[in-house]
Protein backbone atom coordinates (compact mmCIF):
# COMPACT_ATOMS: atom_id res chain seq x y z
CA UNK A 1 0.00 0.00 0.00
CA UNK A 2 0.99 3.55 -0.66
CA UNK A 3 -0.01 7.11 1.19
CA UNK A 4 -0.52 10.33 -0.71
CA UNK A 5 2.20 12.54 -0.28
CA UNK A 6 1.75 14.45 3.04
CA UNK A 7 3.16 17.58 5.34
CA UNK A 8 4.72 16.26 8.38
CA UNK A 9 6.26 18.59 11.04
CA UNK A 10 8.72 16.10 13.25
CA UNK A 11 9.40 17.52 16.40
CA UNK A 12 12.68 16.78 18.03
CA UNK A 13 15.22 18.01 20.95
CA UNK A 14 12.91 20.57 23.53
CA UNK A 15 14.64 21.45 26.58
CA UNK A 16 14.05 18.06 28.57
CA UNK A 17 16.49 16.03 29.94
CA UNK A 18 16.34 13.19 27.08
CA UNK A 19 17.02 16.42 24.77
CA UNK A 20 19.95 14.97 22.76
CA UNK A 21 17.91 11.28 22.55
CA UNK A 22 15.10 13.09 20.89
CA UNK A 23 17.28 14.65 17.92
CA UNK A 24 18.72 11.11 17.41
CA UNK A 25 14.98 9.83 17.26
CA UNK A 26 13.27 12.83 15.32
CA UNK A 27 16.17 12.22 13.14
CA UNK A 28 15.38 8.57 12.18
CA UNK A 29 11.59 9.68 12.14
CA UNK A 30 12.43 11.95 9.64
CA UNK A 31 14.97 10.20 7.46
CA UNK A 32 12.25 7.24 7.46
CA UNK A 33 9.27 9.46 6.63
CA UNK A 34 11.17 10.90 3.39
CA UNK A 35 12.15 7.63 2.27
CA UNK A 36 8.09 6.51 1.93
CA UNK A 37 7.59 10.24 0.10
CA UNK A 38 6.02 12.56 2.78
CA UNK A 39 7.12 15.91 2.64
CA UNK A 40 9.01 16.60 6.51
CA UNK A 41 10.06 19.42 8.25
CA UNK A 42 12.81 18.51 11.27
CA UNK A 43 11.95 21.28 13.95
CA UNK A 44 13.24 22.26 17.18
CA UNK A 45 10.64 23.36 19.23
CA UNK A 46 10.65 26.90 21.15
CA UNK A 47 8.46 29.89 21.65
CA UNK A 48 7.61 30.18 17.89
CA UNK A 49 6.73 26.80 17.57
CA UNK A 50 2.93 27.44 17.98
CA UNK A 51 2.57 30.60 15.54
CA UNK A 52 4.71 28.45 12.92
CA UNK A 53 2.17 25.50 13.27
CA UNK A 54 -0.81 26.91 12.95
CA UNK A 55 0.72 29.75 9.66
CA UNK A 56 1.86 26.23 8.08
CA UNK A 57 -0.98 23.69 8.96
CA UNK A 58 0.89 20.55 8.25
CA UNK A 59 -0.95 17.59 7.54
CA UNK A 60 -0.06 15.81 11.05
CA UNK A 61 2.74 16.55 13.35
CA UNK A 62 4.95 13.61 14.71
CA UNK A 63 6.30 14.46 18.19
CA UNK A 64 9.91 12.84 19.09
CA UNK A 65 10.01 14.96 22.09
CA UNK A 66 10.98 12.75 24.64
CA UNK A 67 10.66 13.89 28.42
CA UNK A 68 7.66 16.37 29.76
CA UNK A 69 7.49 18.88 26.68
CA UNK A 70 6.50 15.65 24.67
CA UNK A 71 4.83 12.97 27.18
CA UNK A 72 3.11 14.87 29.80
CA UNK A 73 0.18 15.52 27.26
CA UNK A 74 0.63 19.07 27.36
CA UNK A 75 1.91 19.68 23.97
CA UNK A 76 -0.85 17.17 22.38
CA UNK A 77 -3.50 18.94 24.29
CA UNK A 78 -2.26 22.20 22.06
CA UNK A 79 -1.98 20.17 18.71
CA UNK A 80 -5.84 19.14 20.09
CA UNK A 81 -6.80 23.15 19.97
CA UNK A 82 -5.39 23.91 16.82
CA UNK A 83 -7.02 21.12 15.12
CA UNK A 84 -3.59 19.81 14.06
CA UNK A 85 -3.52 15.90 13.47
CA UNK A 86 -0.46 14.44 16.04
CA UNK A 87 1.22 10.95 16.04
CA UNK A 88 0.60 8.98 19.34
CA UNK A 89 -1.66 8.96 22.33
CA UNK A 90 -4.35 11.53 23.36
CA UNK A 91 -3.47 14.25 25.84
CA UNK A 92 -5.54 12.58 28.61
CA UNK A 93 -4.09 8.75 28.05
CA UNK A 94 -0.62 10.76 27.56
CA UNK A 95 -0.95 12.07 31.18
CA UNK A 96 -2.05 8.95 32.81
CA UNK A 97 0.69 7.37 31.33
CA UNK A 98 3.12 10.22 32.12
CA UNK A 99 2.50 9.24 35.81
CA UNK A 100 4.37 6.06 36.95
CA UNK A 101 2.20 5.79 39.83
CA UNK A 102 -1.05 6.54 38.53
CA UNK A 103 -0.48 4.02 35.59
CA UNK A 104 0.68 0.93 37.90
CA UNK A 105 -2.23 1.65 39.50
CA UNK A 106 -4.43 1.47 36.55
CA UNK A 107 -2.73 -1.42 34.88
CA UNK A 108 -2.92 -3.51 38.18
CA UNK A 109 -6.79 -2.91 38.48
CA UNK A 110 -6.89 -4.56 35.10
CA UNK A 111 -5.21 -7.56 36.37
CA UNK A 112 -1.62 -7.39 34.87
CA UNK A 113 0.97 -7.88 37.79
CA UNK A 114 2.83 -4.45 38.59
CA UNK A 115 5.81 -4.85 41.65
CA UNK A 116 4.43 -3.49 45.05
CA UNK A 117 5.45 0.23 45.27
CA UNK A 118 4.94 3.33 47.27
CA UNK A 119 5.55 6.86 45.61
CA UNK A 120 6.57 10.03 47.75
CA UNK A 121 6.77 13.49 47.55
CA UNK A 122 9.70 15.27 48.42
CA UNK A 123 7.77 17.43 50.64
CA UNK A 124 6.59 14.49 52.54
CA UNK A 125 9.96 13.20 52.77
CA UNK A 126 11.17 16.08 54.51
CA UNK A 127 8.26 17.20 56.37
CA UNK A 128 7.80 13.01 57.99
CA UNK A 129 11.62 13.19 58.57
CA UNK A 130 13.82 11.41 56.47
CA UNK A 131 15.01 9.11 58.65
CA UNK A 132 11.81 8.26 60.24
CA UNK A 133 10.70 7.63 56.38
CA UNK A 134 13.76 5.49 55.82
CA UNK A 135 13.08 3.79 58.66
CA UNK A 136 9.29 2.91 57.23
CA UNK A 137 10.75 1.98 53.92
CA UNK A 138 12.78 -0.57 55.36
CA UNK A 139 10.63 -2.21 57.61
CA UNK A 140 8.18 -2.15 54.65
CA UNK A 141 9.69 -2.76 51.87
CA UNK A 142 13.23 -4.57 52.11
CA UNK A 143 16.11 -4.34 49.76
CA UNK A 144 16.26 -5.19 46.98
CA UNK A 145 14.48 -2.09 45.12
CA UNK A 146 14.07 -0.08 42.53
CA UNK A 147 14.31 3.77 43.17
CA UNK A 148 13.17 5.80 40.33
CA UNK A 149 11.39 9.06 39.70
CA UNK A 150 7.54 9.08 39.38
CA UNK A 151 7.66 10.81 35.62
CA UNK A 152 10.49 10.59 33.17
CA UNK A 153 12.10 8.43 31.43
CA UNK A 154 15.91 6.60 29.84
CA UNK A 155 16.82 5.32 33.19
CA UNK A 156 17.52 8.99 34.12
CA UNK A 157 17.51 9.29 38.33
CA UNK A 158 17.10 4.99 38.22
CA UNK A 159 18.48 3.20 41.48
CA UNK A 160 19.23 -0.32 42.22
CA UNK A 161 19.06 -0.57 45.89
CA UNK A 162 21.00 -3.84 47.15
CA UNK A 163 21.74 -1.82 50.68
CA UNK A 164 19.80 -0.04 52.76
CA UNK A 165 22.37 2.59 53.12
CA UNK A 166 22.30 3.49 49.62
CA UNK A 167 18.58 4.71 49.94
CA UNK A 168 19.48 7.72 50.96
CA UNK A 169 21.74 8.54 48.27
CA UNK A 170 19.30 6.69 45.57
CA UNK A 171 16.32 9.07 47.03
CA UNK A 172 18.21 11.91 46.34
CA UNK A 173 19.05 11.18 42.46
CA UNK A 174 15.26 10.47 41.82
CA UNK A 175 14.60 13.99 43.28
CA UNK A 176 17.15 15.83 40.75
CA UNK A 177 14.20 14.70 38.18
CA UNK A 178 10.76 14.98 40.03
CA UNK A 179 9.25 16.06 42.92
CA UNK A 180 7.59 12.52 43.87
CA UNK A 181 10.05 9.34 43.61
CA UNK A 182 8.99 6.14 43.66
CA UNK A 183 10.38 3.10 45.53
CA UNK A 184 8.94 -0.82 44.59
CA UNK A 185 10.36 -4.25 45.10
CA UNK A 186 12.08 -5.55 42.64
CA UNK A 187 11.79 -8.48 40.58
CA UNK A 188 14.47 -10.47 39.23
CA UNK A 189 14.05 -12.26 35.79
CA UNK A 190 14.17 -10.74 31.99
CA UNK A 191 14.12 -7.70 31.20
CA UNK A 192 12.01 -7.50 28.55
CA UNK A 193 10.15 -4.12 26.13
CA UNK A 194 7.22 -5.01 24.36
CA UNK A 195 5.93 -2.38 21.27
CA UNK A 196 2.16 -1.80 20.15
CA UNK A 197 0.96 -0.11 16.92
CA UNK A 198 -2.16 0.46 15.55
CA UNK A 199 -2.20 1.74 12.27
CA UNK A 200 -5.98 1.55 12.11
CA UNK A 201 -6.80 -2.21 12.89
CA UNK A 202 -6.45 -2.67 16.37
CA UNK A 203 -3.31 -2.39 18.50
CA UNK A 204 -0.79 -5.29 18.00
CA UNK A 205 1.83 -6.35 20.32
CA UNK A 206 4.90 -6.70 18.39
CA UNK A 207 7.51 -9.39 19.40
CA UNK A 208 9.23 -9.10 22.51
CA UNK A 209 12.97 -7.52 22.91
CA UNK A 210 14.77 -9.00 25.53
CA UNK A 211 17.28 -6.36 27.10
CA UNK A 212 20.58 -8.12 28.38
CA UNK A 213 23.01 -5.18 29.59
CA UNK A 214 26.91 -6.01 29.56
CA UNK A 215 27.44 -4.02 32.93
CA UNK A 216 24.07 -5.41 34.72
CA UNK A 217 22.23 -2.16 34.71
CA UNK A 218 20.10 -1.23 31.80
CA UNK A 219 20.97 2.26 32.76
CA UNK A 220 20.77 5.24 30.07
CA UNK A 221 24.49 4.89 28.40
CA UNK A 222 23.46 1.44 28.35
CA UNK A 223 20.16 2.50 26.06
CA UNK A 224 21.53 4.88 23.68
CA UNK A 225 25.30 3.39 23.50
CA UNK A 226 26.00 0.87 20.59
CA UNK A 227 27.48 -1.99 22.15
CA UNK A 228 26.86 -1.74 25.86
CA UNK A 229 23.57 -3.93 25.79
CA UNK A 230 22.72 -7.72 24.04
CA UNK A 231 19.30 -7.17 22.58
CA UNK A 232 17.21 -10.07 21.33
CA UNK A 233 14.85 -9.85 19.65
CA UNK A 234 12.27 -11.89 19.55
CA UNK A 235 12.91 -12.39 23.61
CA UNK A 236 14.52 -15.86 24.36
CA UNK A 237 11.21 -16.88 26.37
CA UNK A 238 9.16 -20.01 25.89
CA UNK A 239 5.99 -19.76 23.53
CA UNK A 240 3.44 -19.67 25.90
CA UNK A 241 5.70 -16.80 28.56
CA UNK A 242 5.95 -14.49 25.26
CA UNK A 243 2.16 -14.76 24.68
CA UNK A 244 1.32 -13.75 28.26
CA UNK A 245 3.25 -10.60 28.07
CA UNK A 246 1.64 -9.71 24.88
CA UNK A 247 -1.55 -9.65 26.69
CA UNK A 248 -0.22 -7.92 29.45
CA UNK A 249 1.06 -5.36 27.07
CA UNK A 250 -1.89 -5.19 25.32
CA UNK A 251 -3.81 -4.64 28.42
CA UNK A 252 -1.84 -2.19 29.57
CA UNK A 253 -2.02 -0.34 26.28
CA UNK A 254 -5.80 -0.65 26.22
CA UNK A 255 -6.52 0.39 29.79
CA UNK A 256 -4.36 3.41 29.79
CA UNK A 257 -6.30 4.37 26.50
CA UNK A 258 -2.89 5.00 24.40
CA UNK A 259 -3.14 5.25 20.57
CA UNK A 260 -1.01 4.69 17.61
CA UNK A 261 2.42 3.93 19.41
CA UNK A 262 3.56 3.14 22.65
CA UNK A 263 6.22 0.31 24.61
CA UNK A 264 5.25 -1.30 27.58
CA UNK A 265 8.12 -2.64 29.97
CA UNK A 266 7.77 -5.56 32.16
CA UNK A 267 10.17 -7.54 33.81
CA UNK A 268 9.41 -11.66 33.38
CA UNK A 269 9.72 -13.88 36.83
CA UNK A 270 11.13 -17.29 36.97
CA UNK A 271 7.65 -18.91 37.16
CA UNK A 272 6.82 -17.08 33.55
CA UNK A 273 5.24 -13.84 35.20
CA UNK A 274 5.18 -10.69 33.73
CA UNK A 275 5.59 -7.67 35.59
CA UNK A 276 4.24 -4.23 34.65
CA UNK A 277 6.58 -1.59 35.04
CA UNK A 278 6.17 1.22 33.01
CA UNK A 279 4.45 2.52 29.48
CA UNK A 280 5.58 4.58 26.79
CA UNK A 281 3.48 6.57 24.76
CA UNK A 282 6.90 8.40 22.82
CA UNK A 283 9.22 5.15 22.68
CA UNK A 284 12.71 5.94 21.90
CA UNK A 285 13.40 5.52 18.16
CA UNK A 286 16.91 5.98 17.70
CA UNK A 287 19.48 3.71 15.72
CA UNK A 288 20.07 1.31 18.94
CA UNK A 289 15.49 1.51 20.11
CA UNK A 290 13.84 -1.08 20.94
CA UNK A 291 10.76 -0.35 18.45
CA UNK A 292 12.37 -0.60 15.60
CA UNK A 293 13.89 -3.79 16.39
CA UNK A 294 10.86 -5.40 16.94
CA UNK A 295 9.75 -3.90 13.93
CA UNK A 296 12.61 -5.84 12.15
CA UNK A 297 11.76 -8.70 14.11
CA UNK A 298 8.35 -8.87 12.80
CA UNK A 299 9.57 -8.42 9.41
CA UNK A 300 7.76 -4.72 8.86
CA UNK A 301 9.42 -2.00 6.96
CA UNK A 302 10.18 0.45 9.69
CA UNK A 303 9.30 3.49 6.89
CA UNK A 304 5.85 1.76 5.92
CA UNK A 305 4.93 1.35 9.49
CA UNK A 306 5.81 5.21 10.23
CA UNK A 307 3.94 6.16 7.41
CA UNK A 308 1.00 4.43 8.23
CA UNK A 309 1.29 5.55 11.63
CA UNK A 310 1.12 9.43 10.19
CA UNK A 311 -2.20 8.37 7.94
CA UNK A 312 -3.66 6.97 11.40
CA UNK A 313 -3.37 10.20 12.90
CA UNK A 314 -4.54 12.03 10.22
CA UNK A 315 -7.88 9.57 10.14
CA UNK A 316 -8.36 10.13 13.94
CA UNK A 317 -8.03 13.59 14.61
CA UNK A 318 -11.45 13.51 12.63
CA UNK A 319 -13.08 11.89 15.62
CA UNK A 320 -14.28 13.61 18.68
CA UNK A 321 -11.16 13.41 21.15
CA UNK A 322 -12.83 13.39 24.56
Amino acid sequence: MTFPPRSVIVLAGGISHERDVSLRSGRQVADRLQEHGLVVTLKDPDASLLAFLADTRPDVVWPALHGASGEDGALRGLLDLLRIPCVGSTSASARLAWDKPTAKVLVSRAGVHTPRSIALSRDAFRELGAASVLDSLSAGLPVPLVVKPAQGGSAQGVTLVDDRDDLPRAMVDAYTYCDVAIVEDRVAGTEIAISIIDTGDGPVALPAVEIQPLAGVYSFEARYNAGETRFYAPARLPDAVSEAAATAALTAHQCLGLRHISRIDLIVDAAGIPWFLEANVLPGLTETSLLPLALEAAGHDVGWVYSALAEAAIRDSQKVII
